[in-house]
């Protein structure tokens, strides 16, 4: 017997009614949850090496074991069964297909994706595969990773081994998650790995080189796989400035350009902000002739990962960009993202005015919390995440009702599970995860998205 406060939020989430043939899904990352870090084979990425460095990772913890997908994957399947959702949002270690990031491959590693897909298929779930979320094998790294230029073609490569294996199952292909957050908290202020603080021109290179390898991988995902979907996820904010003061307004405008348009500019108009460009003269990275062309690859669709807004003034991070990050009142996540649940209608509304991507998919959106732990009642009543999907879900569909292509919304995310530099203190998932026995046991969040995705019609 749920309590009403419960009850409201499912009679909530049965109210929504979206399209019947819209597809909702959950997502993961290999790292965050598949442990087996040196299982069959696996090389080194740079994240089992980042957690090993003392301070790295708030709780001192890794992705070592994480939620054990490697070996409960099926049990995973099942959890997405009962939640009906149509699809799964995954992605492949690069480092457990192919220990070093180029030459030789891992059988042992291959044959676990097969089980994976396989295994999705045979439950009616759909498979949307990312290829890259993060997890650079450790070996490239060692070669200079995302400063080297040759990564954006052993990422080429891996694509197309990928697509030419699993392309008779797999429809819909990424080619990147995130590069914003892993190029510049990687590699210019250091909160994840490889954890280097090279500030502007380590953001921009790192950048650079990988969507040089998004647009290097698309038409090699093409080729071997006909018929494939392909596109990139890219994490974007609404950005708005703290005041009408002229400093504010360029502190936002220039965290708006890193942030959003140079990522959107460069794949679906094959330029860079020029705006940009002049405020980092001299920290540019090595734009040849010809990358941007190779960048702005026709695409089938867009994902965005959308979290939040941000509020913007003048301040002193990242220089020259020089913006301070300021926190509205209002209620906040445990990863202090403001809940704003118009962001997602904005973002979308932003992207199809000035970009008009064929198809747009939320690729992730979720709220993290401090550690739950089940009621009298052993049902984890995470109200606040139940009510953040609804009200989020609601204005996705403002902005479908509008005309703006969304076609899919994935929960970030389906398992508790290891949320990088913060560990396990921050859970995200729709389903909680005990640490220590691995049981999953989904929460009312869960149970409400389950009433979204059944009230369709």
């Amino acid at each position: 017997m749920l309590d009403h406060a419960s009850d409201d939020l499912l009679a909530r989430a049965r109210a929504l009614h979206l399209p019947r043939d819209f597809v909702f899904g959950g997502a993961t990352a290999a790292y965050q949850i598949e442990g087996g870090w040196n299982a069959d084979g696996k090389g080194e990425s740079i994240w089992d090496r980042f957690c090993r460095k003392p301070g790295a990772v708030i709780d001192g913890t890794s992705g070592d074991v994480a939620c054990d997908h490697y070996n409960l994957w099926q049990d995973d399947i099942r959890l997405m069964t009962d939640l009906g959702l149509d699809a799964y949002r995954f992605s492949i270690a690069w480092s457990r297909v192919q220990p070093d990031g180029q030459g030789a491959m891992n059988p042992k590693g291959i044959a676990f994706y097969d089980r994976l897909i396989d295994g999705l298929l045979a439950a009616g779930i759909t498979p949307y595969l990312t290829l890259y979320h993060w997890d650079l094998p450790q070996a490239l790294q060692d070669k200079g990773g995302w400063y080297n230029r040759d990564t954006a073609h052993r990422l080429a490569d891996h694509a197309e081994t990928m697509a030419r294996h699993y392309g008779d199952r797999v429809r819909h292909w990424t080619t990147l998650n995130e590069p914003w957050t892993f190029c510049w908290s990687g590699h210019a202020s250091g909160e994840d790995a490889p954890g280097l603080t090279d500030g502007v021109k380590g953001g921009l290179t790192a950048s650079h080189h990988a969507l040089l390898a998004h647009g290097l991988a698309v038409p090699r995902i093409r080729a071997a796989a006909p018929g494939a979907e392909v596109g990139v996820v890219l994490d974007l904010n609404v950005v708005e400035p703290a005041s009408q003061r002229p400093e504010d307004i360029t502190a936002a405008k220039h965290f708006e350009l890193a942030q959003n348009r140079f990522y959107l500019d460069a794949v679906f108009k094959g330029r860079y902000p020029d705006e940009l460009l002049t405020l980092c003269a001299g920290l540019l990275p090595d734009i040849r002739d010809g990358d941007l062309a190779t960048i702005a690859q026709p695409l089938d669709y867009l994902g965005v990962n959308i979290y939040r807004r941000s509020v913007m003034q003048a301040g002193t991070e990242l220089p020259p960009l020089n913006f301070a990050r300021v926190s509205p009142p209002g209620d906040y996540t445990a990863v202090g993202y403001e809940i704003y649940p118009p962001c997602i209608h904005d973002i979308l509304t932003y992207v199809h005015r000035d970009y008009a991507p064929k198809a747009i998919h939320i690729s992730e959106s979720g709220m993290a919390t401090r550690p739950e732990t089940p009621e009298a009642d052993g049902l984890i009543h995470d109200r606040q995440r139940a009510a953040y999907y609804i009200d989020h879900i609601a204005e996705l569909d403002r902005a479908r009702q509008k005309g703006v292509p969304v076609k899919a919304y994935f929960a970030w995310t389906l398992i508790d599970n290891f949320e990088w530099a913060y560990g396990y203190t921050t859970p995200f998932g729709i389903v909680h995860v005990d640490l220590e026995t691995q049981k999953r046991s989904p929460k009312l969040s869960a149970l409400c998205y389950r009433e979204v995705l059944r009230a369709r019609r």
